[in-house]
């Protein structure tokens, strides 16, 4: 069925126009986006103290005193830029609901209103679903992987040398943002292969064909995200074959829904 030009607010304007719609919402991205660099800035030490709770989760598992959990820098700048991730990293995920509405707001009027129907779903389900993503690294993996790094060390008892765990504190940062990443894009697997359902580039037929590949594909993405350590790699690829079968799921529902209003649509043209 034919859509009528009545249902897109598709515009005429010249390019230049568009240009400068594009400039004010990229200055209104990188204004939230600072803005929230500067409140993260402020309050990078808190933030950082926050972190390092999973640390402290990790120490109690293994019988270790999570007071006594210390982390260190060897360069006089290093902590300060570290502050400086931290609040890059914070800034971005508290400004990431202004620069989805920018985005939204400049693509919104090239796209019919049963797509801007759908879209705005996956707008908010985005930055949930890495939020869940970013709390299962939080208070289970990232305790997780310490553990398994904690249980290596070694105490001295005179036949054998005291060897400690003491992390930097930019190792540390390093390493947890990589594993909230890694998971928060993982996390991503059910809201893309949606988008690729309803733009007809992929059908939930083909996904459960490749779902050996998918399984295959998501260890070697585990092995390349996340640190050298089996537990992590385990961790991560599991949730991406759970995730891949609700995408499964997911396409076969959106097809369903597809199937009955063009049923729907014939009934009434007939």
């Amino acid at each position: 069925m034919k859509r009528s030009e009545a249902d897109i607010e598709a515009s005429s304007a010249p390019l230049i126009e568009h240009l400068i719609e594009l400039r004010r919402r990229l200055i209104w991205a990188i204004a939230g986006f600072f803005g929230m660099f500067l409140i993260c800035f402020f309050f990078a030490k808190q933030i950082f103290n926050i972190l390092i709770v999973p640390y402290q989760i990790a120490s109690a598992w293994a019988g270790l005193d999570p007071a006594a959990v210390e982390l260190i820098y060897t360069a006089p700048q290093e902590y300060f830029f570290t502050q400086v991730k931290v609040a890059a990293f914070g800034g971005f995920f508290l400004a990431f609901p202004v620069i989805a509405i920018q985005v939204y707001k400049f693509v919104a009027p090239g796209l019919y209103r049963d797509e801007r129907a759908a879209f705005i779903p996956f707008l908010v389900a985005t930055p949930l679903l890495f939020l869940l993503g970013a709390l299962l690294v939080y208070f289970f993996f990232t305790p997780m992987v310490m553990w398994f790094f904690l249980s290596m060390q070694q105490s001295g008892d005179g036949s054998h040398a005291a060897i400690s765990l003491l992390p930097r504190v930019s190792e540390y940062l390093s390493l947890i943002m990589t594993l909230i990443v890694a998971f928060g894009l993982v996390f991503q697997l059910p809201v893309v292969c949606s988008l690729l359902v309803r733009a007809g580039m992929v059908t939930a037929a083909g996904l459960a064909d490749k779902r050996k590949w998918a399984i295959v594909l998501a260890f070697i993405v585990a092995a390349v995200l996340t640190p050298p350590d089996p537990l992590s790699q385990i961790g991560l690829a599991i949730p991406a074959i759970i995730l891949y079968e609700v995408s499964i799921i997911t396409a076969r529902l959106i097809e369903k829904k597809r199937a009955e209003r063009l049923a729907e649509a014939e009934a009434q043209t007939e």
